[in-house]
């Protein structure tokens, strides 16, 4: 009995700002800076700015402030994205019996599991997991947790949920660190239903078979971990990253498709993680796919920039959309993230 992904449900916060109303936002005339945010192929993102002061200029926000949104714009996106995908199944809050929450801009106990039970009134019995601090690979880490658990409990509904409130993980200090980051990330959340149907009677993809690779010489080259200067949280990103995960991509494919007969030219979609334009590139390149098989990753990044975990579901909500599905289409969804880690899922509509 083979789970089924049968819907998708995505949020983000209100407010959308593009990277000229960003730097002007947070007064950055340094052009070496600039053009990181406008050469980022980004139109816009959603984020939860920190609140203005009473000069006009965005206040500073401290740690606790930042852990405050995190929780608070966590747990709204995750009530805004689960009820959605569980509309779009004809499904209802009883119905959910497991929870796996993934994020990784903020550390909670209890976490957004136990939280958006007690938000949502969901059975106290339901099976939870907190998945936490992985990075942007981590949602296929989760679909792993939740498509193993939907496998042996037949008929009964699992939920992935991604929550990635980036901007409570921000720095601002002008510096060339912490732009790069804060030119890339947005917000938003989204839930994946989950199910192994006895009946078959659910639609949406068949979760077939996993990959993943880390390389572990590349390990400090993804990081979000404590900044003494500022006493919080920041995130980092090495510049070689997009070529580290491109150089990487074939080999973990290959191992993904080994044993089941099927070759790249085989696989009719596509759902790589919105990473950033480099790093879209060097998978692109590596892999030999056309600018058309990443279409929704490259319009993902430029309507909601780098979601983290969530964003190769951003991309799989686009592709629902568009309609170009046909049942025998096989699927790879593919994410990279902090390790450095590839992960990798073979579908089947």
């Amino acid at each position: 009995m083979r789970p089924r992904i049968v819907s998708v449900g995505t949020a983000v916060p209100p407010d959308a700002y593009s990277q000229d109303d960003l730097l002007d936002l947070f007064n950055i005339d340094d052009q070496r800076i600039a053009s990181v945010f406008r050469n980022s192929a980004i139109k816009r993102r959603f984020l939860s700015l920190p609140p203005e002061g009473p000069d006009g200029t965005r206040t500073t926000e401290t740690q606790g402030e930042l852990l405050r949104k995190h929780r608070n714009q966590g747990v709204d996106m995750g009530v805004r994205a689960l009820q959605a995908a569980l509309k779009e199944a004809n499904a209802d809050l009883s119905d959910v019996r497991f929870l796996c929450c993934v994020t990784s801009t903020g550390l909670l106990t209890p976490g957004l599991s136990a939280l958006l039970v007690r938000e949502l009134s969901l059975n106290p019995d339901t099976a939870r997991l907190d998945v936490v601090g992985m990075g942007c690979n981590a949602g296929l880490n989760g679909l792993n947790a939740v498509t193993g658990w939907a496998g042996t409990h037949p008929g009964e509904l699992a939920i992935l949920l991604c929550i990635e409130a980036c901007s409570a993980a921000y720095v601002f200090d002008g510096s060339m660190r912490t732009s790069v980051v804060n030119s890339l990330f947005g917000d938003g959340a989204v839930a994946a239903l989950v199910i192994a149907d006895p009946r078959q009677s659910q639609p949406g993809p068949t979760v077939l078979k996993s990959s993943s690779f880390m390389i572990p010489e590349s390990i400090d080259a993804m990081r979000f971990d404590w900044d003494d200067d500022h006493g919080k949280f920041s995130f980092y990103l090495d510049r070689d990253v997009p070529y580290v995960v491109g150089a990487h991509a074939e080999l973990v494919i290959d191992s993904l498709l080994s044993g089941t007969g099927l070759r790249r030219k085989d696989i009719e979609h596509w759902i790589v993680h919105s990473g950033g334009k480099k790093v879209i590139d060097s998978v692109m390149i590596n892999l030999g796919l056309t600018r058309h098989d990443v279409r929704h990753t490259v319009s993902v990044l430029r309507d909601y920039g780098n979601l983290s975990s969530g964003s190769f579901l951003f991309s799989y909500r686009r592709l629902l959309d568009e309609g170009t599905v046909s049942p025998g289409d096989y699927g790879i969804l593919m994410t990279m993230g902090p390790g450095s880690t590839i992960e990798t899922v073979l579908v089947r509509w």
